[in-house]
């Protein structure tokens, strides 16, 4: 049987094999999606609405909080659809456009945090000239660098997931389209497919992670010879939101993609891709939102006004 076989869709096994599970996951899962929602739509909102918060660095978390909301909203409606009824089916197109947004968007936001790294650079270690660096055209510039990155690694590595061989091999033990999952069906040998998919890893991930890793580094020389202690602390407050939303992402991708072979397959990887792909989302407001006393007293501006 030829990859044929496969074009009318993939069965999507997820946590099939555990019903109990799957009706505790549907009531968490849905509860999780529609705070993520809210907590990014207030974000968006919040950050647009209110002038005071109309600086860079909530321009590129008004762009965070966006693309939280579609990274969540690839995958987890159709996994509701599955944890909710018998069928289990996704129709090639669908995975294939599930693949598509999934492997862009997280390109995009592995690049993204880079940015917001750079922003807060800029912001501590260069603060006189902060306004003349950071200006629109460059802040603009910088997204669409991001969003460019996600958008090339989707066109180079989805086409080559799809157009795997999988003869008849339809059955993918994961709750989702992921790159992964899809090649450890595949009836050919995939190890040039693991080997591109480990190089393009280390140049979209480790790339970036270094570049926020150096950043921060000098963020903390910068901020230990402020003789300010409540600028201290301030800087300590800003960046460590994003510090903390950085470990939770990286962590989980480093560990998916970064490792050599395709383990990431197993019940552990389902896990460590259902947090990253929804309990991060849901984190990032409440962690930009209860360390940041701008984005609370916003907040409390624009429910005072209605």
């Amino acid at each position: 049987m030829t990859n044929q076989s496969c074009q009318e869709g993939f069965i999507l096994l997820g946590f099939s094999d555990r019903h109990k599970l799957e009706q505790i996951l549907f009531v968490f899962v849905l509860i999780f999606y529609l705070v993520t929602l809210v907590g990014n739509a207030v974000i968006i909102l919040v950050s647009r609405l209110d002038p005071s918060l109309h600086t860079p660095m909530y321009f590129f978390l008004t762009n965070l909080s966006f693309l939280d909301l579609c990274f969540t909203t690839s995958s987890i409606p159709q996994l509701l659809f599955n944890l909710g009824s018998p069928d289990k089916t996704i129709s090639y197109v669908g995975c294939a456009i599930q693949l598509f947004m999934f492997l862009g968007l997280g390109g995009t936001e592995c690049v993204l945090l880079a940015v917001m790294a750079y922003d807060r650079f800029t912001a501590i270690c260069k603060p006189l000239h902060y306004s003349v660096l950071m200006h629109p055209q460059l802040c603009w510039k910088l997204v669409s660098v991001a969003w460019g990155v996600g958008l090339l690694n989707s066109l180079v590595m989805s086409p080559v997931t799809m157009k795997l061989p999988r003869c008849g091999r339809c059955r993918v033990k994961h709750f989702l389209c992921e790159m992964p999952a899809l090649i450890k069906v595949a009836c050919v040998d995939t190890v040039a497919v693991e080997s591109t998919v480990f190089i393009l890893s280390v140049i979209i991930v480790l790339v970036p992670l270094s570049f926020i890793l150096i950043s921060y580094s000098c963020i903390a020389f910068a901020v230990l010879r402020m003789k300010s202690a409540a600028g201290r602390r301030k800087a300590f407050n800003t960046c460590g939101s994003h510090l903390t939303v950085v470990s939770l992402f990286y962590g989980n991708i480093i560990y998916m993609y970064m490792q050599p072979g395709n383990n990431s397959s197993q019940d552990q990887g389902k896990f460590l891709t259902l947090f990253y792909n929804l309990v991060t989302p849901m984190l990032n407001p409440v962690i930009y939102t209860l360390r940041n006393k701008d984005v609370k007293g916003a907040l409390r501006r624009l429910v005072s006004t209605k």
